[in-house]
C-alpha cells in the first residue's frame, strides 16, 4: 500500500496519512486487517500502479475508473479473491499477458477506454472461470474473438462487451448454447471487420440484447424463434441479405430494432407497434418501400437465392419490384423471364428445384461456380428450356433424363453420373449392404426376426412394468395426500427447525435435488451423526412455502385470482389456512434465464434486508423446478395508480385531497428508509404509482423491488444498465445510466404532480406540448393565474387546501429539478409533507388503559406493574394483540413473520 502512495501523485488529497493502510479513505480491510478494498472512483488521479499491486492476496475490490493513471498495468496474478475489476477511463498503455492468470473469484472485469497497446485476449483469462461481466470497449484489441469464451469455460457469463476494437473473424460457434445476455461487438475499428454469418445468435437463447452494427456480417439473418427474451437487437450497417424472417417479425419480447443500411430483399416486414424500428427503406433492397407483398416473379428468384445463400451481388443488384427491370443476370421478352445467366460469379450451394417454377425459361447457365449437390429432376418439366449449361461446378449424381432438343453442358464436374457420397455406412447392417453381414441372405433373415422379436418383446415388456409401477406410485401418493392432506413438493424446500446448539439466528433449508442459492450461502450441514448432506443455509428473515399451499390457495392459479399481470409474471390473491391473505406473483416460467431471474433474486435480497411500515412485506418465497413465486402481503385497496387515474372505472371514489397528502407523506417514508435509514442503502429506481400499493384505511405502501440497487454510503453514484419507466427517470440517469438516491428523489416529484393534476407522467392522448407532465406542469405552475387550472378537477379546493397545494406544487418542483444536487433528500422531503399531514393536537385522557396503569403512580410502582404485567402468559397474548392493532394498514398480515431478527435498531424502526 505504501507503494500504491508512492506511485500514485495525489494521495494527499485522498488524507493518506495514518500509519495504518486501513485508515486511508477509500480503502477497505478484513477483520485480520488484510486490503480486502481500494476504490479511487472519478478522483482525476494521475500516476501509475506499482509491480507488486498483486500481493495484496485478500484484495476483493480493486475500482480505479474514471482517473487518468497511466503507465502499463501490473500483473494481477494470483489475486485469487478479487472479485470486481474496474479499470476504465484511464490511460494505461499495455495489458500483460498474465494479466488474468489466478483471478479464480472474478465477477466483473471493466476495461473500457484505454489506450493500450494493440492486444489480444490471451489465454490467462481462461483463469477467470467465475466471470459474470467483461467489458473490454474502446480497448485496442486486435485479432479474433476466441473460442475459449464459450460455454464450457465461463458457464456464468451474462455480459460480453468488445466495441470499437480492431477484432476480425466471425462469432465462434463455441458462444452456441451460453449464457450471454448482453453481446456487444459493434463498431469494429479494424479494416476487414467483422465478418460472416451469425446463425450461432439462434442457439444463444439467453439473449437480451445484442448490438452487432458497424461490422461486415452477411448471409441471412438466423432464426429467431429460440430467442424468447432478446428486447434490442441492432445489426444497421452490415451486409445482411434475403428476407426478414418471419421468427423476427413476431418475436414478443422485441422492443427496439435497428435494420438501417444491409442489403435485405423481399417485401419490407411490418413490425408491431410496440416495437421501435429503425429501417430507412432506402437503405436495403426490400421490393417496395413500404410493407406489401412482391411481385410472383421476385417470390421466386428470392427462393432460388436461397439455396445459394442469397448472395451479396444479387442483394446489391436485384432492387425494385420488376426483375425484368435489369436485374443483373436475368432477361426477359414481354414481361416474361426466359434467361438466366449466373455464370462465374461465385455462386456456392446447390441448385434450386425452384427454377421449374419459371416456365417462360429457355437459357439457364450457371456455370464456372462451386454448385455441389445433383441436378434437380424437377428441371426436365421446364416446357421452354434450350439450354442448360452446369459445367465446371462440383456436381454429381445421375443427369435426368431431358427433353431431346436441350442441350445440356455438364463438362468440368470430375463426379457428375456417379452417385452423390452418401454418409458413412454403419459396421453392421442388413445383408448385401455395405458393411453387411457377409453370409446368406436366408441367415441373415433369420438373426434379423430373431432381434426384432426380442426388441418387440423387451419393449412390450418394458412399457407393462413401467405401467404397473406408475399404478402402485399412484396408489401410494393418494393413500399419502389423504393421509396428510397434502404432498411436499420433491423439488421444494423444506423448513428445519432450529436444532439445539445450531446458530440461533439461523434456520437451515434443505433443498431436494436443487442448486438455487437464492438470499444465502450454499453449505454443508451435519444432521447429527447421519453425515453431511447439502443444504442452503438462509438468514432468519426468509420463509419458504410449498408450492402445492400455494397452488391450494389460489386455487390452482385460477383466472379469478388473478390481480394483476406485469411484464415478469402474474400476481394472484389468496388466503392461508390462518386466515392470512396474501398476493402471489407467480413469474413466467420463460423469463426465469433472463432479466426476470435477476429481479427474482433482487427482490428476496431486498425485502429479507429490510422491513418498513410503508414498504410491501414479503412474507415468503417458492422455488420448485420452473416455478419462481413470490409471496407479499395483500393489499385489497389495489394500486394509487388505480384511483388516480382509473377510479370511474375501477368503482372507486376519486382521492381527496388529505388523502394524496397521506398517500404521499406514505411513500416519502417508506423510501427515506430505504435511503438512509436502513441497515444498508438501497435506491428503488422504478417510484411510481403502479407501485404504490393501498390497505384498507388507504395507507400506502411501496411495493417491486426488482429493479434495486445498493447505494453505497447513500451518496455515491452506481453504474447501471438503464431500467425503470420513461416520464419517471431523472435527466441525469437517462443519459449516463449513473443512479444515486436523487433519481427517486425526481420520480418522488412526478408522482406529486400526479397527485396534484391527476394527469399521468406520460399521456400521449395529449397534445405534444402538453405530453410530457413534468414540462407542461413547470410552465403552469410559473403562472399564477393558469396554475388553478392544471390541478385535478375532482379534488374540493378550500382556501387551506390550495395553501397547501402551492407548497406541495413548489416541492414537487425542487424534487423535479434537473441537477441532481438542487434536489432535496428524502428526509427534507418527509419533513415538509409532515407538517402539512400530522398537524399535533393534544388528545383527551384515555383513563380506561388498556395496561391498568395510572399516569399518576409513581415509576417504580409503574415498573413494577409492568415486570408483573410481562410475567403473566395471559398479558402476553394481550401484548401480541396491541402490537398487532398499532399496524395502520388494517389487513391480515401479521406484523412480524415468525424467526424475524430482533436486532433493528431505532432507526430501522422508522
Amino acid at each position: 500500500m505504501l507503494d500504491l502512495k508512492k506511485s500514485l501523485s495525489s494521495p494527499k488529497d485522498l488524507g493518506w496519512s495514518d500509519a495504518d493502510p486501513c485508515k486511508w479513505q477509500n480503502v477497505g480491510c478484513s477483520n485480520d486487517n488484510r486490503i480486502t478494498r481500494i476504490q479511487l472512483r472519478n478522483l482525476g488521479i494521475t500516476g501509475s500502479l506499482p509491480p507488486n499491486l498483486n500481493s495484496l492476496t485478500s484484495l476483493e475490490r480493486l475500482e480505479l475508473q474514471g482517473n487518468k493513471i497511466s503507465g502499463d498495468l501490473p500483473s494481477l496474478s494470483g489475486l485469487s479473491s478479487l472479485e470486481v475489476l474496474f479499470l476504465s477511463e484511464n490511460n494505461f498503455s499495455s495489458i500483460p499477458s498474465d494479466f488474468f492468470s489466478g483471478l479464480s473469484s472474478i465477477q466483473s472485469i471493466v476495461l473500457d477506454k484505454n489506450p493500450f497497446l494493440p492486444w489480444t485476449i490471451p489465454d490467462s483469462f481462461k483463469s477467470a472461470t467465475t466471470i459474470q461481466n467483461f467489458s473490454a470497449n474502446s480497448a485496442n484489441i486486435i485479432g479474433k474473438i476466441p473460442d475459449f469464451l464459450g460455454e464450457n469455460n465461463f458457464p456464468g457469463m451474462v455480459e460480453l462487451h468488445l466495441s470499437m476494437n480492431s477484432l476480425e473473424g466471425g462469432i465462434p460457434a463455441s458462444f452456441a448454447g451460453t449464457s450471454i445476455q448482453s453481446l456487444w461487438l459493434n463498431g469494429q475499428k479494424s479494416s476487414s471487420k467483422l465478418t460472416g454469418d451469425i446463425g450461432v445468435l439462434s442457439n444463444m437463447s439467453t439473449l437480451t440484447e445484442v448490438w452487432l452494427n458497424q461490422n461486415a456480417f452477411s448471409g441471412p439473418l438466423p432464426d429467431f424463434s429460440g430467442l424468447k427474451f432478446l428486447g434490442d437487437l441492432n445489426l444497421r450497417d452490415n451486409h445482411f441479405t434475403g428476407p426478414v424472417p418471419p421468427s423476427l417479425i413476431g418475436l414478443k419480447s422485441l422492443k427496439i430494432l435497428n435494420l438501417t443500411n444491409n442489403l435485405l430483399q423481399g417485401p419490407m416486414p411490418k413490425f408491431d407497434s410496440s416495437v421501435d424500428v429503425d429501417m430507412s427503406p432506402e437503405t436495403n433492397s426490400f421490393c417496395l418501400p413500404t410493407p406489401g407483398d412482391c411481385d410472383p416473379r421476385v417470390n421466386t428468384l428470392l427462393w432460388i437465392a436461397s439455396s445459394f445463400g442469397y448472395p451479396t451481388r444479387f442483394a446489391e443488384n436485384w432492387k425494385g419490384n420488376d426483375p425484368c427491370a435489369s436485374w443483373v443476370g436475368i432477361s426477359c421478352n414481354a414481361g416474361n423471364i426466359t434467361g438466366i445467366n449466373f455464370q462465374k460469379i461465385g455462386l456456392i450451394g446447390t441448385i434450386s428445384p425452384e427454377f421449374s417454377s419459371i416456365k417462360s425459361l429457355q437459357r439457364l447457365v450457371l456455370a464456372d461456380n462451386n454448385l455441389t449437390g445433383s441436378i434437380p429432376k424437377e428441371l426436365t418439366t421446364l416446357p421452354n428450356l434450350k439450354i442448360l449449361d452446369v459445367s465446371n461446378n462440383q456436381l454429381s449424381g445421375k443427369v435426368p433424363s431431358f427433353r431431346g432438343n436441350v442441350e445440356i453442358k455438364t463438362i468440368g464436374n470430375p463426379d457428375i453420373g456417379k452417385d452423390p457420397p452418401s454418409p458413412a455406412s454403419p459396421s453392421v447392417g442388413p445383408p448385401g449392404s455395405p458393411g453387411g453381414d457377409s453370409g446368406s441372405s436366408e441367415s441373415g433373415g433369420k438373426k434379423s426376426s430373431i432381434s426384432v422379436g426380442v426388441i418387440v418383446g423387451s419393449v412390450i415388456g418394458g412399457v407393462f412394468a413401467i405401467a404397473l409401477i406408475g399404478l402402485i406410485c399412484f396408489c401410494l401418493y393418494k393413500r399419502k395426500q389423504k393421509r396428510f392432506g397434502r404432498v411436499q413438493s420433491p423439488n421444494a424446500m423444506v423448513i428445519h427447525p432450529r436444532h439445539s446448539g445450531s446458530d440461533a439466528e439461523m434456520v437451515k433449508i434443505t433443498v431436494a435435488g436443487s442448486t438455487v442459492n437464492v438470499g444465502g450461502t450454499s453449505e454443508t450441514y451435519s444432521h447429527g451423526s447421519s453425515g453431511t448432506s447439502d443444504n442452503q443455509v438462509v438468514e432468519a428473515g426468509n420463509m419458504v412455502i410449498s408450492i402445492q399451499v400455494l397452488r391450494n390457495v389460489t386455487n390452482n392459479f385460477s383466472e379469478e385470482n388473478i390481480l394483476g399481470r406485469g411484464g415478469f409474471g402474474t400476481v394472484y390473491k389468496g388466503e392461508l389456512d390462518d386466515g392470512t391473505r396474501i398476493a402471489v406473483k407467480r413469474m413466467e416460467g420463460g423469463v426465469m434465464s433472463g432479466k426476470g431471474l435477476t429481479e427474482f433474486m433482487s427482490e428476496i435480497a431486498v425485502l429479507t434486508k429490510v422491513r418498513h411500515r410503508h414498504l410491501v412485506a414479503l412474507l415468503g418465497y417458492c422455488l420448485d423446478g420452473n416455478e419462481r413465486l413470490l409471496v407479499y402481503e395483500y393489499m385489497p385497496q389495489g394500486t394509487l395508480s388505480q384511483h388516480l387515474f382509473n377510479w370511474n372505472e375501477g368503482g372507486f371514489k376519486p382521492l381527496d385531497w388529505t388523502k394524496r397528502l397521506t398517500i404521499a407523506l406514505d411513500v416519502a417514508r417508506g423510501v427515506e428508509y430505504l435511503h438512509g435509514l436502513a441497515q444498508q442503502s438501497f435506491i428503488h429506481r422504478d417510484l411510481k404509482p403502479s407501485n404504490i400499493l393501498l390497505g384498507d384505511d388507504m395507507r400506502a405502501k411501496v411495493a417491486d423491488f426488482g429493479l434495486v440497487r445498493n447505494a453505497p454510503n447513500g451518496k455515491f453514484s452506481v453504474e447501471t444498465k438503464l431500467a425503470g419507466t420513461f416520464g419517471y427517470l431523472a435527466p441525469e440517469y437517462a443519459a449516463t445510466g449513473r443512479v444515486t438516491t436523487k433519481v427517486d428523489v425526481y420520480s418522488f416529484g412526478v408522482i406529486l404532480m400526479e397527485l396534484i393534476t391527476g394527469r399521468k407522467a406520460l399521456d400521449d392522448t395529449q397534445p405534444e406540448e402538453s405530453m410530457h407532465l413534468v414540462s407542461w406542469f413547470r410552465r403552469m405552475h410559473l403562472n399564477k393565474e393558469t396554475f388553478p387550472k392544471a390541478i385535478d378537477p375532482t379534488i374540493d379546493i378550500t382556501e387551506d387546501t390550495m395553501a397547501t397545494i402551492r407548497t406541495i406544487a413548489e416541492l414537487a418542483g425542487h424534487c423535479c429539478a434537473r441537477e441532481p444536487y438542487q434536489r432535496p433528500d428524502m428526509g427534507h422531503i418527509v419533513n415538509t409533507l409532515s407538517s402539512l399531514v400530522e398537524l399535533w393536537k393534544p388528545a383527551e385522557p384515555d383513563y380506561d388503559d388498556m395496561y391498568g396503569i395510572d399516569l399518576d403512580m409513581t415509576l417504580p410502582q409503574a415498573l413494577k406493574k409492568w415486570q408483573a404485567f410481562e410475567g403473566s402468559s395471559s398479558n402476553m397474548e394481550a401484548t401480541s394483540s396491541f402490537l398487532a392493532s398499532v399496524d395502520n394498514t388494517q389487513t391480515s398480515i401479521p406484523t412480524r413473520p415468525s424467526g424475524f431478527a430482533d436486532t433493528f435498531s431505532s432507526a430501522d424502526g422508522r
